[in-house]
């Protein structure tokens, strides 16, 4: 193993060089462990530092989609590509039993990569959109194909342990809550076994390395993003009477939104929207006949998603009602195709799984409260509709001793420990996976 190349106090202290360790194929759960290891210094240190070196935009995945496919062959899956636009689905049959999914996404951002790291990303690259950015895996999602590299192998070697179907994903477009949906309406759950359970984790650079937060119930917010389009009309900045001012009702707007939260929602559920863009005008002396303003949504629950959505188009139309705009200059009001409900984890199906864990991996488990509302697009592969039942966890992987301290995720910055959360997040999800085969 080499030594991890950061500098901050935790990080260089706490995982050094050691000598390689020699390949294990584990008998049975006992040796997971120290296969899992050994699996980390033979070759997913490797793959890990080539996936964070060479990252790739939201559904233009296609040389990481490809070197997934040809890694999973190798392990003895039924591999399709191109499921989804780029996504992967990677099929191992072991003899009668349930389905279970093991998901991992493979996006990066558009962000340029800033942490010194010997391995650090200088990739430039197109969108689908044609427009080029400096792109970096700055949420960590190198992490979890990599460990989705190594449970596909531990459950090869386990197959003993284990009997049903095993189907992994490797999805893309999470950054833009956009994969999983598409994965879905290109044949998942119908050219695919459809499963039973889904698993799967999100590396956490504000948690302390190797440990779990497993919770049922809501672990993601829904993230819905709405445009405004508030329609004026042109004056002189002298002459305000004489046209429609959409700077001042957009400023009205932004105002009222707020009351949706605190005065239509029960205190006890969460709720926030947020006015992240407002354009208008070219000068100070003119008043535009256009104000253009860009929302994101969150909530914890259906019922308050709906109420969040229905209260911005009561106030909005309102308030540009009571600002004497004409029934022809109302405003428009776009919501972008891309949202994703919440996260919500199946009650039982997370009692299994921690069940799993706690026996062998209980010192790993801790409970840190949510602070952040966080949106994640797994939330498709275990909706209510698709009667799918799912856990969805995090993992630690801070470079900090003081965690808050950690770099901060989609920041240039960002930066986790490869080896306890690739270790850590692959024997959790192959223990719970075997639990979740003999839960029928």
């Amino acid at each position: 193993m080499k030594k991890i190349a950061l500098m901050t106090g935790f990080a260089a202290s706490a995982f050094w060089a050691c000598a390689p360790a020699q390949s294990h194929t584990p008998e049975n759960l006992s040796e997971l462990p120290e296969a899992i290891a050994a699996d980390y210094d033979n070759r997913l240190e490797d793959l890990y530092e080539h996936f964070h070196a060479n990252p790739e935009l939201s559904f233009v995945e296609s040389k990481t989609a490809a070197r997934m496919a040809e890694e999973l062959r190798a392990l003895g899956y039924d591999v399709t590509e191109g499921v989804g636009g780029t996504g992967v689905v990677a099929v191992l049959k072991n003899g009668d039993g349930p389905t279970v999914m093991m998901r991992a996404d493979m996006d990066g951002l558009p962000v340029k990569e800033n942490t010194g790291l010997a391995h650090a990303s200088k990739i430039m690259q197109k969108d689908r959109n044609g427009q080029e950015f400096p792109v970096m895996h700055a949420c960590g999602h190198d992490v979890h194909i990599t460990s989705l590299l190594s449970s596909g192998k531990m459950m090869q070697d386990l197959k003993e342990e284990w009997s049903g179907t095993l189907v992994l994903i490797v999805q893309p477009a999470e950054e833009i809550i956009a994969g999983a949906k598409a994965m879905i309406e290109d044949g998942l759950f119908t050219r695919f076994p459809k499963p039973d359970y889904v698993i799967g984790f999100h590396v956490w650079a504000n948690l302390a390395p190797g440990k779990i937060v497993m919770e049922s119930g809501t672990v993601m917010s829904s993230s819905d993003s709405v445009y405004l389009t508030l329609k004026g009309v042109g004056a002189h900045g002298a002459s305000p009477h004489q046209g429609i001012d959409p700077i001042v009702l957009g400023s009205a707007i932004v105002m009222n939104l707020q009351t949706i939260v605190t005065r239509n929602v029960a205190p006890l559920k969460p709720g926030i929207i947020t006015v992240g863009t407002f354009h208008a005008g070219t000068k100070n002396n003119i008043i535009p006949h256009e104000a253009k303003l860009g929302l994101t949504v969150r909530s914890d629950d259906p019922e308050t998603r709906q109420k969040l959505l229905d209260g911005i188009k009561r106030v909005t139309e309102n308030t540009a009602k009571a600002y004497g705009v004409p029934e022809d200059l109302m405003p428009e009001i776009n919501y972008a195709p891309n949202n994703t409900p919440p996260t919500i984890n199946d009650a039982e199906t997370v009692s299994i799984v921690r069940g799993a864990l706690e026996a062998d991996m209980g010192d790993h488990l801790v409970g840190v409260p949510r602070e952040g509302m966080g949106a994640e697009d797994f939330a498709y592969l275990m909706a209510p509709e698709t009667g799918v039942k799912g856990v969805y966890f995090s993992v630690g992987g801070s470079v900090e001793e003081d965690v808050s301290k950690a770099p901060s995720h989609h920041s240039p910055e960002f930066n986790v420990l490869p080896e306890p959360s690739i270790t850590t997040g692959t024997e959790a999800m192959v223990r719970g996976a075997i639990a979740l085969f003999g839960a029928e």
